[in-house]
């Protein structure tokens, strides 16, 4: 259940190409907006990386990695909710905010009504965890440490913006993206498949935690301001949008020569290196947010990156698949 883990931050995330906040909905679009299915292909990447280096190591399971991406899917609209109903609650999504508001901001979902669907969505992911388990672990300490991983995940997605002191707030997102999203998804994936850790996951899983972190980061450009004024104190506000642009042209680049090493010391196909070809969009990409310095400026330029991303996981997973 360590894949539990990888939906941490990744849950948070807003990909804030919706409606804007002035426009009037209803019950049904405000909980489609709080739920925002369209980070869910971002969430299943690592799940997704995973399963395929368990492939190329004759290891994959098939039951297994259905469950994986169920309970995936699961844990990351549990953290969305918990995001909106933090974010509301605190009063850190304001008018004045770049990307649009959701349904508790708007005031069409109220409080208890968001709490109940929480306590839902905890109950549907802790029973597909169990699932999972299940299916995958073959030993007794194995089920133990993902029964306990997997609580760790689900307390985790839900205090990263509610409580008293929400990591979130504090500037930790980044690193726990990286770990959780990363190299514990990742890895885990693996390992419930494979039944074995090996270190040869960590490059890939490396690089699918930095492109992770590279959204998280994009996404905290574009609300930089807003958040400064709020007080949450994401990474790009301590940095600052200069150092945080560069910070950012490093995720990327990191995560570029992660596969690449990878690829060169285990891959022996001409296949392995497909992502090369997203290489190009992230050169674009990196150029443009180094050269606008507005962070409304930022707002296309976080559905840019969470295409950037898939592609580039897509292509490695592939390639790999084919090697």
């Amino acid at each position: 259940m360590v894949i539990f883990c990888a939906q941490l931050r990744i849950f948070t995330l807003t990909l804030n190409w919706n409606m804007s906040s002035s426009t009037p909905i209803s019950r049904t679009q405000a909980w489609l907006e709080s739920l925002r299915l369209r980070t869910l292909p971002l969430a299943l990447a690592s799940i997704i990386t995973g399963s395929a280096i368990a492939f190329w190591q004759h290891a994959f399971k098939a039951d297994v990695a259905l469950l994986a991406l169920l309970t995936a899917a699961m844990l990351q609209i549990l953290s969305n909710l918990a995001n909106d109903y933090g974010d509301a609650v605190k009063g850190s999504d304001t008018e004045e905010r770049i990307g649009p508001l959701r349904g508790m901001q708007k005031g069409v979902i109220t409080q208890p009504q968001m709490k109940r669907a929480l306590m839902l969505t905890v109950l549907l992911t802790i029973i597909s965890g169990i699932a999972l388990i299940a299916v995958a672990c073959e030993k007794p300490e194995d089920v133990f440490g993902f029964l306990i991983l997997g609580l760790m995940a689900i307390v985790a997605a839900i205090t990263y913006t509610v409580g008293t002191r929400p990591y979130g707030y504090m500037g930790l997102g980044d690193i726990s993206v990286l770990v959780f999203f990363g190299w514990l998804s990742v890895a885990g994936t693996y390992y419930l498949q494979a039944n074995v850790f090996s270190s040869v996951v960590m490059l890939p899983a490396t690089a699918c935690g930095l492109l992770a972190v590279a959204v998280l980061n994009i996404n905290n450009l574009r609300d930089i301001e807003n958040d400064a004024q709020n007080g949450k104190n994401t990474l790009a506000v301590r940095l600052g949008p200069v150092r945080a642009r560069y910070y950012h042209a490093a995720l990327l680049i990191g995560a570029v020569v992660c596969l690449a090493l990878f690829a060169l010391f285990n891959l022996k196909s001409w296949s392995g290196w497909l992502f090369v070809l997203a290489i190009p969009a992230l050169l674009r990409h990196i150029r443009y947010v180094l050269h606008e310095q507005t962070p409304a400026a930022m707002r296309p330029m976080l559905e840019s990156m969470v295409k950037c991303a898939l592609l580039t996981n897509l292509l490695f997973a592939i390639g790999v698949v084919l090697s």
